[in-house]
């Protein structure tokens, strides 16, 4: 139905989820597979642990054309000030 889905991701990306695909499709006794996958975070929050998703991403961007140049990750985010979530 959306020939971009599977056919425009490559690489690591396209791997692992391919295996989260198949590992959603069970009941909830596959989380044991996903642990094992994700190293038990499947949804990891915060730069540090997305640094090297986020500079595939903008290797990708750049070698495609929507940025000119590469963009430093700590440049992608404003920084939050202030006492959240503590």
């Amino acid at each position: 139905r959306h020939s971009w889905n599977r056919s425009a991701v490559r690489g690591p990306a396209c791997a692992t989820a391919a295996r989260l695909a198949r590992c959603c499709r069970g009941s909830s006794t596959r989380l044991k597979e996903i642990d094992a996958v994700f190293a038990g975070d499947a949804f990891p929050y915060g730069v540090e642990p997305n640094r090297p998703t986020l500079e595939a991403l903008v290797r990708y961007m750049v070698d495609q054309h929507f940025i000119a140049r590469p963009i430093p990750v700590d440049d992608l985010f404003v920084p939050i000030q202030g006492n959240f979530g503590t």
